[in-house]
């Protein structure tokens, strides 16, 4: 089987390493071929958070350790409203019941983990520099086209997956109308700082509500001063059509001063944004749900098909569930087409409806219930939310997103039994 992967970010790494777990790798005679738009995969972004599901599958890939060895597993996460006043906390990870932890690590490094790994278990397959520009389709196989600085490639594939980011080339082929993403009209500015440790060191929290936010988790252990890095996201709601430069580096001076009343006893808000060394501004956008991701040959994988709002920690996660599950199809089923159609028919509803939670702000419900209700902070926060309520928000999001602890921790395996 000849498959070309577009992109070769989180998803599309995780798909060629998933393949060839599968039995669908160079060493059991297929072909397997990444292809990225980039001259060079440098590693960029801030962090990210590798949930339980996204753990298992990373786990069965034999890449725990290297994961773990990139950051850190928190044990709790915690919402606050602005005024620094505990709204809900729940254990995370292995603290939690899971068989498997929760990962907070750096998205670049967890990047060029994923390349070297593909590189030592699938040989030379990635390819720099090659833009798709389009897709002809045959019978039994498509050819990819793609632009390069030495002119135009074409390459024949038995399948061919768009994960090719919320900018894919591939979805837009196939929705050339669909236009630019959403935006949701919140803007947020993401960067890493070092900090005194706070709380206990391996907590993640969200401060704030629908109008402001501040998110913050750490990436590393303290050091013997008491210091760690930590990633956080500021975020704030304004006015007016956004700029169309939206990944640039910005003062964070001015951010700081729009959280300058958001200092607790355990964490110094504007003290950690203006200490940064770099700010990144970003629109918080998403992608409309799809009603069909796989057009032939071709179909569509993590951001490409279903890029959602950051609330929930999950966009990362769901590209991996993706490429798991569509390597396991592919080995298993009866021939591509039904393997294609059991991966869109396993993934595309419970993307769809994760999608449909994250733009209502998934688990974050609490934060802005807590603003509705008592918009000058509270006493206690069960003279607000009900427990029962604060529950149900916390586990709706888990049972959606595809990891309540049960129900993960018995499902069967992704793995191809060879």
């Amino acid at each position: 089987m000849r498959i070309v992967i577009v992109g070769a970010g989180i998803g599309g790494l995780a798909t060629a390493l998933s393949l060839d777990a599968a039995g669908l790798g160079p060493a059991s005679g297929h072909e397997v071929t990444v292809f990225e738009r980039s001259a060079e995969i440098r590693g960029l972004g801030v962090g990210l958070n590798l949930l339980p599901h996204a753990m298992r599958e990373l786990t069965d890939l034999g890449l725990d350790d290297r994961v773990a060895d990139l950051g850190v597993a928190p044990s709790t996460l915690a919402y606050y409203n602005r005024y620094g006043q505990p709204i809900w906390s729940e254990a995370r990870g292995l603290a939690a019941g899971y068989h498997w932890p929760q990962q907070s690590v750096h998205r670049g490094r967890l990047q060029l983990m994923l390349r070297d790994a593909v590189a030592e278990r699938l040989g030379d397959v990635i390819r720099l520099g090659h833009r798709l520009v389009g897709v002809e389709s045959g019978e039994t196989s498509d050819t990819a086209v793609f632009d390069t600085e030495d002119g135009e490639v074409r390459v024949d594939a038995d399948v061919i997956v768009g994960a090719d980011g919320i900018h894919s080339a591939l979805r837009a082929l196939r929705y050339p109308a669909e236009g630019a993403p959403p935006w949701s009209g919140l803007t947020i500015w993401r960067g890493t700082a070092v900090v005194p440790t706070f709380l206990d060191g391996r907590t993640m929290i969200m401060a704030g509500d629908g109008d402001q936010k501040f998110v913050a988790y750490p990436l590393s252990e303290p050091d013997a001063g008491g210091l760690q890095t930590i990633n956080f996201i500021a975020e704030r709601r304004g006015d007016g059509v956004p700029d169309a430069d939206w990944n640039r580096a910005v003062d964070p001076a001015p951010i700081a001063e729009l959280f300058r009343e958001w200092t607790y006893d355990w964490l110094d808000v504007p003290a950690t944004i203006a200490g940064t060394a770099e700010l990144l501004e970003y629109p918080m956008v998403d992608r409309d749900a799809l009603p069909q991701w796989t057009f032939g040959r071709t179909t569509l994988l993590g951001d490409a098909a279903h890029a959602m709002y950051p609330n929930g920690s999950n966009g990362g996660s769901q590209a991996i569930l993706d490429a798991r599950t569509l390597a396991y199809q592919l080995a298993t089923a009866s021939t591509v087409d039904a393997a294609l159609a059991a991966y869109e028919q396993a993934r595309r509803p419970v993307t769809a409806k994760l999608l449909e939670m994250t733009r209502q702000t998934g688990p974050e419900r609490v934060m802005l219930l807590a603003r509705e209700r008592a918009p000058q902070g509270f006493a206690d926060i069960h003279d607000v939310i009900p427990p029962a309520e604060l529950e149900e928000i916390a586990a709706a999001y888990k049972r959606a997103a595809g990891f309540d602890p049960a129900v993960l921790n018995e499902r069967a395996t992704l793995n191809v039994v060879r």
